[in-house]
């Protein structure tokens, strides 16, 4: 409930997808890396309130979806806001005071953020499969040469003595690795198109090209 939201995500930000990494120049010359991240078409379905919904958030939708995809529940959802249906829909806690300034039906843009602002990038990393101790937790392997005639990426010993006689929950070991959510903190915007809703973003942000983001203000700015 509302009480529990450490004022964490009380802020309004984007759907969008991961274009790709390119790299800007500065007047002095030096190359940037950056993330162009594609946050056109993010359109307000829903505004919840305290006294409706007992707390404040707007929904967005963002990304198209075939009508024939789409169930009738939704497709009512949708059409109560006139906008067209969405393959995500996504909910930003704001404070009750952010509620006036938007409608439903409403498009929300990318000068909601500032050149040099800070944000939080939310994206799914890159699915890794079922992954060894060594890709995974960063294990050492055997030494490759001077006679060793164990060549394989071995876990090494993975239990105790007589007593506790059994491997401890939370053992390191191989297995899925990736495909997670994760968020990276702290990345600066480094340019912002309005004409084709882009935010470039210094450095690299979670998951693949073509994959969905969710850009906020940054929580420890």
């Amino acid at each position: 409930g509302p009480a529990n939201m450490k004022g964490k995500e009380m802020s309004l930000g984007l759907v969008g997808r991961k274009v790709g990494m390119m790299r800007i120049f500065n007047e002095d010359g030096t190359s940037v890396p950056v993330t162009v991240l594609d946050c056109a078409g993010n359109r307000v379905t829903q505004i919840k309130n305290a006294d409706g919904d007992g707390y404040c958030a707007i929904q967005v939708a963002y990304g198209k979806r075939r009508a024939s995809r789409v169930t009738k529940a939704q497709a009512g959802h949708f059409a109560k806001a006139g906008v067209e249906a969405g393959s995500v829909l996504k909910e930003f806690r704001v404070a009750p005071e952010a509620l006036g300034s938007l409608a439903v039906g409403a498009e929300l843009k990318v000068d909601m953020f500032q050149v040099g602002q800070k944000v939080d990038v939310t994206g799914t990393s890159i699915g890794k499969g079922f992954a060894g101790v060594i890709k995974r937790h960063h294990f050492s392997s055997n030494r490759a040469s001077h006679g060793n005639s164990v060549s394989t990426n071995a876990p090494g010993s993975i239990g105790m003595r007589q007593d506790p006689g059994r491997v401890m929950p939370g053992k390191r070991m191989a297995g899925h690795l990736g495909d997670a959510q994760r968020t990276t903190q702290n990345l600066v915007i480094a340019r912002i198109d309005p004409e084709r809703q882009l935010l470039l973003v210094r450095g690299a942000v979670p998951g693949a090209a073509g994959g969905r983001v969710i850009v906020r203000p940054a929580v420890k700015a």
